[in-house]
């Protein structure tokens, strides 16, 4: 049997109303892939410019929130965590219930929202976003797990709106051939954007931060 990968569960929910509430950025990919340190350079790029906060999901643990204060990257009021108990696929697609009452606590408690960040527990290359959960969603691998990621597909890395390949500075030590890993990545995503960077050269992530700028400033239902 031949499996497509871009193939995706059908969406248990429809595009999200998008009047009158902050646009919603999903970030997802496996676990220590970078997906927190990535969340925490965004605060750090986009905080002073951006109305924003952040959710986070872990298992069972309030891991990812609790670094993400004590980083210093937002006000702690500003984080909310969730602790989904199952796969994380579960809360971020499946059933989004705890994701978007987390996103209406910050919204009571922060009015003029412009941004909400929700962060993914680690998943696995099929972990994508409901889109009435996500109006975009970014998906990261690293370059830890082998130049073989991107041509191995799935669904998170064919279909998120962009694909940040991260830990760029750490290709020589595990032998990761970073054109091979670049060129799979456009190959199985077409037009979709792709990102390399290190958030050990780069912390705040100016490239992703630029790409976020841009969807804020498109209409969100475009």
């Amino acid at each position: 049997m031949n499996f497509d990968p871009t193939a995706t569960e059908p969406d248990p929910y429809t595009q999200a109303e998008v009047h009158g509430r902050p646009f919603r950025l999903g970030i997802g990919g496996p676990v220590g892939s970078g997906k927190t340190a990535l969340t925490a350079a965004l605060c750090r790029a986009l905080g002073g410019t951006v109305n924003l906060a952040v959710v986070t999901n872990d298992i069972y643990t309030t891991e990812d929130a609790d670094f993400l204060r004590a980083a210093g990257v937002l006000d702690p009021d500003r984080i909310e965590a969730v602790q989904t108990g199952a796969c994380p696929h579960t809360a971020i697609r499946d059933d989004i219930t705890a994701n978007l009452d987390a996103v209406d606590r910050l919204e009571e408690r922060h009015p003029g929202l412009e941004l909400v960040i929700v962060e993914s527990g680690g998943d696995n290359l099929t972990a994508v976003f409901s889109r009435g959960l996500a109006d975009r969603q970014i998906f990261v691998v690293d370059v830890a797990g082998g130049d073989k990621v991107p041509r191995k597909g799935g669904p998170g890395v064919t279909t998120a709106d962009l694909l940040v390949i991260n830990k760029v500075d750490l290709a020589d030590q595990v032998g990761a051939d970073m054109t091979v890993m670049v060129s799979d990545a456009h190959r199985v995503r077409g037009d979709r954007p792709v990102i390399t960077q290190s958030l050990t050269h780069t912390p705040n992530a100016p490239n992703v931060a630029g790409w976020v700028r841009e969807q804020l400033a498109i209409p969100l239902g475009v």
